[in-house]
């Protein structure tokens, strides 16, 4: 059996403020530090054997403090980064509502390809899925820690169990330092263990 900790990163000022960070490097806080910080330990007793990270500092910092408790190294993928957004990233999404009022209904309502630039869900699925696949065949039969993005990881998620946009529609977002647990095995392939597993935090935010 394979396993699969799919990990939001901690929290950011652009977080807390509801600006759109998509593919910019927008560092930790001081909350999402210690949401790291104290989250890294629950991890840690589910002896991971790889820590892979989105190269975007929020998710490798918030792996970094993961690898000081287990001596792993943090190896880095950029697939894992969050989805692009286009002409919305660095918006207020206040802001974005009223600039591009289409896509940003297009955006609420689920479409997958929403205008503005914003890289379609399909693409985000394929691009996260692989990354969480190859890093799963890595360590056969292993725990590998994944640390990433909240749109980013529920649409790679959907991608290994099959699962369309519709449905992940219904798949609440991962908070801040939350994880997804998978597991693989040869009889029944991925599936679902756990989702939004952590200690209570702040409210869960939009995983832009």
């Amino acid at each position: 059996m394979t396993r699969l900790i799919v990990w939001r990163h901690g929290n950011t000022d652009w977080n807390a403020t509801g600006r759109v960070q998509g593919q910019t490097d927008v560092s930790l806080n001081d909350l999402g530090r210690e949401q790291a910080r104290t989250t890294a330990p629950l991890l840690a007793a589910l002896r991971p054997d790889a820590i892979v990270a989105s190269d975007l500092s929020r998710a490798a910092d918030t792996a970094a403090a993961l690898a000081a408790l287990t001596g792993l190294p943090v190896q880095t993928d950029a697939r894992l980064r969050e989805r692009y957004f286009g002409l919305w990233q660095g918006l207020a999404l206040t802001d974005a509502a009223e600039r591009y009022p289409d896509e940003y209904a297009r955006w609420r309502a689920g479409d997958p390809d929403p205008g503005a630039g914003i890289e379609t869900l399909d693409d985000l699925g394929k691009r996260i899925g692989a990354a969480l696949q190859d890093a799963a065949d890595a360590v056969p039969g292993g725990t590998v820690v994944i640390t990433t993005h909240g749109g980013g990881a529920r649409q790679g998620v959907g991608q290994l169990l099959g699962w369309d946009h519709h449905v992940l529609r219904t798949v609440g977002s991962l908070q801040n330092c939350h994880w997804t647990e998978l597991r693989h095995d040869d009889a029944r392939g991925w599936h679902l263990r756990a989702h939004n597993v952590g200690l209570i935090s702040a409210p869960v935010t939009d995983p832009v």
